[in-house]
């Protein structure tokens, strides 16, 4: 008799999802969903097997870098949808983090854009980063159907303002929480019981459940398997190809960490959620502020480098029609 491995494990207890834009990776894995971002679409259109993919993007765009920009994002999700039978993560450009309405604008474009090619918005879940401007444009891309995740969530005070207008999904970071930790308190390590993004995720799932909010959680941002055991029974947790294959390669037994039913019958005090509160608790919670800032910056770094390499592809497919026009 074969002993399942911890993946198949946690897929009893978990819904597993793929953080990557590598469609071999995901269908190695078959995960239930999967979750791109701009640092994963740049870390895949540099890689030689999806050329074709950015040459439609491209061709597509007709010299346009926003419209290509948003037909490449599409594109990656598009293929992905062909091997997950669930959600797709696609993630609006991050500088527009603190731009409502443009928010709105262009999540409505990139559903379109899946529309065009007879993908459902169904299966579609539009990644928006949980500043409050953020949060405002889910509450009104709900309303019209448009099923959101809230990314870079490092703090109560987002995942309770996403929950409160209906978000369908969040990604509380769990890596990038504990990585602060460290820095600030000299720790090189935690137990990973103890780990401030375990522990963080976990209070988000207890108070979710013990208030009966719709929005699903899922973990994101991992730096270690130990972290992923720790929130065994959370709805969902993305998780990169690399912390994927450690866990198929173990067969140590993986219990239940997260318990709704348990969660319950918690003593957990009700926040009421305005836009006062967020900003304060916010503001009042150095981790989060800090690293929220920085994950915005750092999506909008690898956009801009993801730019380069479109532009690049647009100027040199201008010159081989211009040549090819010439002759």
């Amino acid at each position: 008799m074969t002993i399942p491995s911890r993946v198949q494990k946690l897929k009893k207890l978990t819904t597993v999802v793929a953080d990557t834009g590598d469609f071999n990776s995901i269908k190695k894995f078959a995960p239930q969903d999967a979750t791109t971002n701009p640092s994963l679409i740049l870390k895949a259109a540099t890689m030689e097997e999806y050329n074709s993919v950015v040459d439609d993007a491209v061709a597509y765009g007709e010299g346009d870098l926003s419209v290509t920009m948003d037909k490449l994002a599409v594109a990656f999700g598009t293929e992905i949808t062909k091997i997950v039978p669930g959600y797709v993560s696609t993630e609006v450009d991050a500088r527009l983090s603190f731009d409502t309405d443009a928010t709105i604008q262009k999540a409505r474009e990139l559903i379109r854009m899946y529309e065009e090619v007879g993908i459902k918005k169904e299966r579609i879940l539009v990644k928006v980063a949980a500043t409050w401007e953020g949060i405002q444009a889910v509450k009104v891309l709900e309303q019209e159907g448009i099923a959101c995740n809230a990314t870079l969530i490092f703090s109560m005070a987002q995942a309770i303002a996403c929950a409160e207008v209906g978000c369908t999904l969040i990604s509380p970071f769990v890596g990038r929480i504990m990585d602060w930790y460290k820095k600030s308190s000299g720790v090189e390590k935690f137990e990973p019981s103890e780990d401030p993004g375990v522990m963080s995720v976990t209070a988000i799932y207890n108070y979710f459940k013990k208030y009966d909010y719709e929005t699903i959680v899922m973990g994101a941002s991992f730096r270690n398997t130990e972290e992923i055991c720790e929130l065994a029974g959370c709805d969902r947790l993305t998780i990169s190809p690399k912390l994927l294959d450690e866990l198929s390669n173990s067969t140590v037994d993986l219990p239940r960490k997260l318990d709704a039913d348990k969660a319950k019958g918690m003593d957990i005090p009700k926040i009421e959620m305005t836009e006062n509160t967020f900003r304060w608790m916010l503001n009042d919670d150095a981790m989060a502020t800090e690293k929220l800032a920085e994950g915005i910056r750092g999506f909008a770094k690898d956009i801009a480098k993801l730019e380069d390499i479109v532009e690049a592809r647009i100027n040199s497919s201008n010159k081989r029609r211009k040549i090819s026009h010439d002759e």
